[in-house]
C-alpha cells in the first residue's frame, strides 16, 4: 500500500480511506494530500478537514513551493505555530527546518542552509526516526553535502540511511545509487558495486522501476570488467559488508557472470515499453552494455524493429551491433531519421 493507491481508490469512488492509512502505517495524511496537490486531484479538499493547524500550515508551503513562491516569511509563520503550546508538533518543527534550510541553499546562504538541515535531521532522528520526513531530511542532507563539493560528508549521510533501520525501501534505493556514484569517482570499485545492486533491489521492491534500470544499469557498468567464473554470488558477498574505515584494504571486485547477465536482462525486461520516442538514453545505455559484455542476441526483438526506433543514437548503437543486411537497415534507418529531423 502506498499513497498513490489511497488516491487512486478515492478517485475511484471509495471514501472510507481509514483502512487504507492504516495499513501503510501512517498516523497522518499530510502526506497523501501532498501528493494530491502534485497529482491535481479532489482528495486534498477532501483530506483537508482530517489535517492540523500545523499540517494545514505545512500543506500551504507544499501549494507555494509547487508555484515557486515559498518564502521564509511563510515559513517562519508556519514554524510559529508548530511550536506553539496549543498546537505544538515536534516533527513538523523538523520538517519546516529542512524546509527553510532548502530556501536558505537557494538563497546562495550556505551557513543557515547547514545549520537549519542539521538541525531538522537531528530533531527528525529524535521524535521520527525513519519517518517519511526522516527519510526526505537524509536524502536533502546528503545532495546539500554534494552541492557544496562534500562528498565525503554525503556518503557519511548515505551511512545513516540503514538497511536495517525501517527506512523505506525508495529511500534506500536513491541513497544508494547516489552512493554508488560518489564511490565510483573515488575509484571505489566494491563499495560502488555494492550500493548499487543494493539500490537496483530496493527499488525492485519498492516498485521504482525506472530507478530499479538505472541503478541495475550502474552495477552491470562497474562489474562488467570484473566478471570471474567461480565468484560468489553478490548478494552473498555484500551480506555483512560496510562503507570501509580508515586504514582497511578494499575488498577486490569479483562478480558471478550470472548475477551481471541476470540483473542485466532484467533492466532490458522492464525498461520503458516499446523502442519509440527522440531520446531514449535507458535503451543506448542498456544496448552499450549489452555490446560490451558481446550480448547482443539480448536484444533480439529491439533489432528486428528498426522502423519503430526515433532516436537516432539508439539506431546507430543497433548498427554496431547487427551484421549483413541487417546492419545496413540500420544504417539506413539512422540517415532517414537524421533526414526526417533536419526538414
Amino acid at each position: 500500500m502506498n499513497p498513490e493507491e489511497i488516491i487512486e481508490a478515492y478517485e475511484n469512488g471509495e471514501r472510507n480511506l481509514q483502512p487504507l492509512l492504516d495499513k501503510m502505517g501512517w498516523k497522518s495524511w499530510l502526506g497523501v494530500a501532498e501528493l494530491g496537490l502534485v497529482l491535481d486531484s479532489d482528495i486534498v479538499d477532501f483530506l483537508y478537514e482530517k489535517l492540523s493547524l500545523a499540517e494545514k500550515k505545512v500543506l500551504e508551503l507544499v501549494k507555494q513551493r509547487l508555484a515557486g513562491s515559498v518564502s521564509i516569511d511563510s515559513i517562519e509563520e508556519a514554524l510559529e505555530i508548530s511550536r506553539s503550546p496549543d498546537t505544538r508538533d515536534l516533527s513538523l518543527e523538523g520538517r519546516l527546518r529542512m524546509e527553510r534550510g532548502l530556501v536558505f541553499f537557494e538563497r546562495g546562504e550556505i551557513e543557515k542552509a547547514r545549520d537549519d538541515l542539521t538541525w531538522a535531521e537531528t530533531r527528525l532522528k529524535s521524535v521520527a526516526k525513519a519517518s517519511r520526513d526522516h527519510d526526505i531530511s537524509l536524502l536533502n542532507k546528503a545532495a546539500f553535502h554534494l552541492s557544496i563539493n562534500e562528498p565525503m560528508m554525503a556518503l557519511h549521510v548515505h551511512g545513516e540511511i540503514s538497511r536495517t533501520a525501517g527506512h523505506a525501501n525508495e529511500t534506500i534505493a536513491i541513497s544508494r545509487v547516489q552512493a554508488a556514484r560518489i564511490h565510483l569517482a573515488f575509484g571505489q570499485l566494491f563499495d560502488a558495486a555494492r550500493c548499487a545492486f543494493n539500490s537496483h533491489a530496493h527499488a525492485i521492491i519498492s516498485g521504482q522501476t525506472e530507478l530499479a534500470v538505472e541503478a541495475g544499469a550502474i552495477f552491470v557498468e562497474i562489474a562488467s570488467a570484473h566478471i570471474t567464473e567461480d565468484a560468489e554470488k553478490f548478494a552473498d558477498q555484500i551480506l555483512d559488508a560496510k562503507p570501509l574505515s580508515a586504514g582497511e584494504e578494499a575488498p577486490l571486485l569479483m562478480v558471478n557472470p550470472d548475477d551481471v547477465y541476470g540483473v542485466l536482462e532484467w533492466c532490458i525486461d522492464n525498461a520503458a515499453s516499446g523502442y519509440s520516442g527522440f531520446e531514449r538514453p535507458d535503451l543506448r545505455t542498456l544496448v552499450m552494455l549489452a555490446k560490451r559484455l558481446d550480448r547482443g542476441e539480448m536484444f533480439d526483438e529491439l533489432l528486428s524493429s528498426p522502423h519503430e526506433v526515433e532516436d537516432a543514437l539508439l539506431a546507430a548503437l543497433c548498427a554496431s551491433i547487427s551484421q549483413g543486411d541487417l546492419a545496413d537497415k540500420w544504417t539506413a534507418r539512422v540517415t532517414e531519421i537524421m533526414t526526417l529531423q533536419g526538414s
